[in-house]
């Protein structure tokens, strides 16, 4: 059985995070909410637990887990201005490949 890829973007990572949270769409969140959930989830977690509860949840209540991620992705967007991998959540440092030349001197401390 071939596996699905897997979207590593840091805006799937804050999804992934925000959907293991205990955070509750019914709890109407603010986008401060959501960040300080998805930092706190992270860290406890960190990224490879945060994704290995999203596929339990979807082992185990497949048609709940989907309804429950739609709402993380949107929540997610929100939060972070309409894109989600736009900017990080508090605590959550994205990293993107630089070369040594754009590394300012604050990059090395």
């Amino acid at each position: 059985m071939r596996s699905a890829p897997y979207d590593l973007s840091p805006g799937s990572a804050w999804a992934d995070a925000l959907f293991a949270s205990a955070l509750q769409r019914s709890d109407d969140p603010s986008a401060a909410q959501v960040r300080l959930a998805i930092a706190a989830v992270t860290g406890t977690l960190g990224s490879a637990g945060c994704a290995a509860r999203v596929a339990q949840e979807y082992g185990d209540h497949h048609e709940l887990a989907a309804a429950r991620m739609r709402w993380a992705r949107t929540a997610v967007a929100g939060a972070f201005g309409g894109s989600s991998g736009s900017c990080p959540a508090p605590g959550i440092r994205a990293s993107r490949p630089r070369s040594p030349r754009n590394r300012s001197a604050a990059a090395y401390v």
